[in-house]
């Protein structure tokens, strides 16, 4: 193996593959990149055995082709360092890989290509079309309420659902869910369903990107494929039975209020300053167009603060975890939120006003 490539190209995928590198491997080729080299190419491999990220870089010029496995980390933070300009020689030298700029010369340790896992990919898989806006948003709307190393291993990813020609996206940790439902630009031929790991759908947030091309997701009984501009993730699914979330989302007779986002947001974080650090929870009471937001600490401090809304429904006495509150204001674009009560001991649903593209449940917090 023996070939040139800029830095801009080979910085570009190392980048792309270091959030599927196995921090805390138990396998020491799991700390490696898989290199593989022909005419024209450079494709740069990653896995952790749950994921698999695959990138395609330009060489600039090509020697002899080949396989090796050589250490993420140290080859991304080496050829980062290199001068803007710089163009990189890779070169296989006996067991070692050989790196060689204008700077100077550097040696690296390899593994054999032979012993770098193969990740194995479903072929039956249905293919769905969606735009890298839509995919970006499904993901930044719902992804922050997913469980975080809860033991129901099926709260600890994304649920997605696909029927004809739109798109869901569901997360809950039980305490909160968030919903998002957009359009795909071709109808499914049948009904798709799969939750995807938190590490991997953080990853496939990060490759969207700012994208604006078309992107195919592949969706099977067990993994899903993303092909985003020549970079290819792949994710084993989550196995497990995600909860029936229309359940959980409140319906019937409701008190709607309707809110700045903004100033809602910032009267929340001044009062949360006080709130308890265990808890962080604040008090919300409503009455006609004005809502009174307040907190206290076990040190007995105070804040309190009026907020002007739009609300002519019962008075309401409520509580709330601060955090899941901003979470929320943070993912919503729209100028206005409505708050939907149903109770001051019942779950609140928050939406778009005139609109149903998401949907925001939040327990209630007993202080």
């Amino acid at each position: 193996m023996d070939f040139y490539i800029s830095k801009e190209e080979v910085v570009k995928s190392l980048n792309s593959t270091l959030g599927v590198v196995e921090k805390r491997q138990t396998l020491p080729i799991l700390a490696n990149v898989l290199f593989e080299v022909d005419e024209s190419s450079l494709r740069l491999t990653a896995t952790d055995l749950e994921s698999e990220i695959s990138t395609i870089s330009t060489i600039s010029n090509f020697k002899s082709g080949g396989k090796i496995t050589a250490p993420a980390k140290k080859l991304s933070e080496l050829c980062r360092l290199f001068s803007d300009s710089s163009e990189i020689h890779f070169f296989l030298d006996g067991d070692n890989l050989r790196i060689e700029t204008d700077s100077g010369k550097y040696n690296l340790a390899t593994l054999p290509s032979e012993d770098f896992p193969v990740f194995e990919k479903e072929k039956n898989s249905n293919t769905i079309n969606i735009t890298a806006q839509n995919l970006k948003s499904l993901i930044s709307k719902t992804s922050f309420a997913m469980g975080n190393q809860d033991w129901r291993h099926y709260l600890n990813g994304l649920y997605i659902t696909v029927e004809d020609t739109s798109i869901t996206s569901v997360a809950t940790d039980a305490h909160r869910l968030a919903m998002s439902t957009l359009g795909i630009n071709e109808a499914a031929p049948e009904i798709i369903t799969g939750i995807v790991p938190r590490k991997s759908i953080n990853e496939i947030g990060k490759l969207v990107g700012d994208s604006s091309e078309n992107i195919l997701l592949q969706i099977g009984s067990s993994s899903i494929n993303v092909d985003i501009s020549g970079t290819t993730f792949s994710s084993k699914l989550i196995e497990g039975k995600f909860p029936d979330y229309q359940q959980v989302i409140p319906s019937g007779d409701s008190s709607t209020l309707t809110i700045n986002k903004k100033s809602f947001s910032e009267s929340l974080s001044r009062v949360s300053v006080l709130s308890s650090e265990k808890f962080r929870g604040v008090r919300i009471i409503t009455s006609e167009n004005s809502i009174n937001i307040s907190a206290n600490n076990p040190e007995k401090e105070q804040a309190e603060e009026s907020v002007d809304c739009s609300y002519k429904g019962e008075p309401m006495d409520i509580a709330f975890n601060v955090n899941y509150l901003q979470e929320i204001l943070s993912s919503i674009d729209e100028t206005n939120v409505d708050i939907h009560f149903f109770g001051s001991d019942k779950s609140c649903l928050i939406t778009n006003p005139g609109s149903d593209s998401y949907k925001y449940v939040v327990m209630p917090l007993l202080i």
